[in-house]
């Protein structure tokens, strides 16, 4: 519990955390509440509300990964290691509290959001939470943002620089994903294996014959993965990553 509150401290005492929860959350909710406002006049489907949480999710993932690589540039983890020589238990505290702080912010995000959608839409009548495919869409966001957290803190610890494991996050989620489908013959099987489109199957898949369709409205969900399926895909990997972030962590000089 010690540790948990020191991490907690560390985080919240900088600036950053405070901007990119605020970012996450304004830039999420506000692109909703466009799409709310502009909307056809049909009937709103419950994904579209959601279709911009990816913003959000970037911008935890690189706070994220700065409560690790701002330690590592100013120089605290040593001291941190050096009253906990152990090195794991520290940052799975670090990951403890990370992860719980960007769950609960992606469940704001997601009702938030929501909540704007049947404000501001015209017609709400998709909007209710009256099936285990409505919880999904909605509550799935903090549950994609807690994993991504995870991901974006062993990036961090592996590479122990900023604009490095910042560069690394951005580049992969917004560009690698995006063009390894324009390889011949190959490219859309390997794309639909990448864990961002994986991640976003859960949010906003259906499950069979259920549901609206979410390519209808301009999102990339693909795979032969369920939706539960595509989730623990996606969070297999973030722990694998932070696995070995930590292993590495052990092993080398602060």
């Amino acid at each position: 519990m010690t540790l948990l509150a020191v991490e907690r401290i560390k985080l919240f005492s900088t600036r950053s955390p405070w901007w990119c929860m605020l970012l996450a959350l304004v830039l999420t909710t506000g692109i909703t509440a466009i799409i709310a406002i502009n909307w056809d006049g049909t009937p709103m489907p419950l994904v579209a509300t959601v279709l911009s949480h990816t913003f959000g999710l970037y911008v935890v993932m690189v706070m994220a990964a700065l409560a690790v690589t701002t330690e590592y540039r100013f120089g605290t983890i040593k001291s941190t290691f050096q009253a906990v020589p152990d090195r794991v238990s520290p940052m799975v505290a670090k990951a403890v509290v990370v992860v719980l702080l960007s769950t609960l912010l992606g469940e704001a995000v997601a009702f938030g959001s929501w909540g704007l959608s049947r404000l501001l839409a015209e017609d709400t009548s998709q909007l209710a939470l009256n099936s285990a495919d409505a919880w999904r869409h909605v509550a799935g966001v903090g549950l994609v943002y807690g994993a991504g957290a995870l991901l974006a803190l062993g990036v961090g610890a592996l590479v122990r620089q900023t604009a490095g494991a910042v560069s690394i996050i951005l580049v992969f989620a917004l560009v690698v994903e995006s063009v390894v489908g324009f390889i011949p013959n190959i490219g859309d099987d390997i794309q639909e294996w990448m864990p961002f489109t994986v991640a976003s199957k859960f949010i906003l898949g259906g499950s069979e014959g259920s549901g609206p369709d979410p390519s209808e409205l301009g999102a990339t969900v693909v795979g032969e993965l369920s939706p539960w399926g595509s989730f623990a895909y996606f969070a297999g990997i973030a722990l694998v990553v932070y696995v070995l972030s930590l292993v590495v962590v052990k092993r080398r000089d602060a």
